[in-house]
C-alpha cells in the first residue's frame, strides 16, 4: 500500500521539537509529527496534591485538550460543555503516569509539576506527540528552575503503530489510524525499556509474533526520537 507523504511502512513522519516556545513557562516546546502540531508547557508549583502532604516525595501530572479547530471541522470546547471527555481523561492518565516514569519524585519535595499539552492542528497520534514533547518540556523546566538535577531520570518517548491490509506502519497519521485494523501506542524511555503498551484490534486479532514485530520497530523509532529530544534539553 502507499502511504501519504510517499513514506515507507517502518518510516516516522518528519519530528521537529522546537524548545523555549513559551516565555512564561518554565519549560515550553512546540511538537511536530508530520502535520500533528502540539504546544507542551511545564509549570513548577510549589506545593504537592492534598493527598501528598506528608510524602517525602513531589509530583508530575499531565493535562491534554484539543483546541477547537485542530481538526477537520470546529468542535466546542471542552470547557464549554463543562466536562471533560472519556477520550480527555484517559490521555492525561496516560500522559501523567509516563512522566513521572521520566523523574526521580524524591528529588522533586514539595513541588508538583504540571506539563500542559494543547493540540492545536491534529494528524493522529496526539497522545504520543504530548508524551514526547511533554517530556522535553518537564526536562528544561527542572533543568532551568529547579536547584536539584536528580529529578532528572530518563528520557520518555513514545509512538503509535498499526496495522493495515496485513502491512505493520509505523507513525500512524489520521487516515491510517482511523482506517487500521489494530491500533498500537508505546511508551519507552531512553534504556529501551517499555513504560505503556496500549494495543487494540480494531477488525481482527494479531499474533504474538505480529506484536513483537511492532514492539521491535517502535524501538527502533522511539531510539531516533530520543536523539531529538536530547539535542533539546543538552
Amino acid at each position: 500500500m502507499e502511504r501519504n507523504q510517499g513514506r515507507n511502512h517502518n518510516q516516522l513522519r518528519e519530528v521537529i521539537i522546537e524548545p523555549n516556545v513559551n516565555i512564561h513557562a518554565e519549560g515550553s516546546v512546540l511538537i511536530s509529527f508530520g502535520n500533528t502540531k502540539v504546544i507542551c508547557n511545564a509549570t513548577i508549583e510549589n506545593n504537592v496534591p492534598r493527598w501528598m502532604k506528608n510524602s517525602d516525595e513531589g509530583w508530575v501530572t499531565g493535562e491534554y485538550g484539543m483546541l477547537p479547530r485542530s481538526t477537520n471541522e470546529r468542535m466546542s470546547r471542552e470547557a464549554a460543555r463543562g466536562k471533560q471527555s472519556g477520550r480527555t481523561l484517559e490521555i492525561q492518565r496516560l500522559i501523567g503516569r509516563s512522566l513521572r516514569q521520566a523523574v526521580n519524585l524524591k528529588y522533586l519535595k514539595g513541588k508538583t509539576i504540571n506539563v500542559d499539552c494543547d493540540v492545536i492542528q491534529a494528524d493522529g497520534g496526539t497522545r504520543t506527540a504530548s508524551i514526547t514533547g511533554g517530556c522535553v518540556a518537564l526536562f528544561l523546566a527542572i533543568k532551568n528552575h529547579h536547584d536539584d538535577q536528580r529529578a532528572i531520570n530518563s528520557l520518555v518517548a513514545a509512538v503509535s503503530l498499526g496495522i493495515k491490509d496485513n502491512k505493520i506502519l509505523l507513525d500512524l497519521d489520521y487516515d491510517e489510524d482511523s482506517t487500521a485494523d489494530t491500533d498500537l501506542n508505546i511508551v519507552m524511555n531512553e534504556k529501551d525499556e517499555l513504560i505503556e503498551i496500549q494495543g487494540t484490534a480494531e477488525d481482527s486479532p494479531f499474533s504474538k509474533s505480529e506484536l513483537s514485530d511492532m514492539l521491535h520497530l517502535g524501538s527502533s523509532a522511539i531510539a531516533e526520537i530520543v536523539k531529538k529530544q536530547k539535542a533539546c534539553i543538552e
